[in-house]
């Protein structure tokens, strides 16, 4: 709907954010009984993705990956790929909302 094309750079990359943040979410967001959400909107020409879990004291930073550890990189391809990303805090309860923007040139 968005003119996005399949297999093209920006889906690729669209992709990996998604299941990044999804990821996050679910392995360090997650609280039983409770699941993540998931939204995509445009922004202008930009996508946003968001997404948001139960655990608001579990902040997402970036941190320096270790070479003896799996993981950690998440949020540094998320950082590199995207033109800008954050996180707020859920003000309708507990949790976090994390989000990414990608500039891809919507018209």
């Amino acid at each position: 709907a968005w003119g996005i094309s399949y297999g093209s750079d920006a889906h690729d990359v669209l992709t990996l954010i998604v299941a990044e943040l999804s990821a996050n979410a679910v392995r360090h967001g997650r609280v039983p009984g409770r699941d993540f959400r998931l939204r995509l909107s445009a922004e202008g020409a930009a996508l946003r993705v968001e997404v948001t879990d139960s655990r608001g004291e579990s902040v997402p930073a970036l941190a320096e990956p270790s070479n003896d550890l799996d993981g950690r990189r998440g949020l540094l391809l998320v950082a590199a790929l995207t033109d800008r990303w954050g996180w707020y805090p859920c003000i309708d309860g507990p949790g976090k909302t994390v989000w990414a923007v990608l500039d891809v040139g919507l018209s």
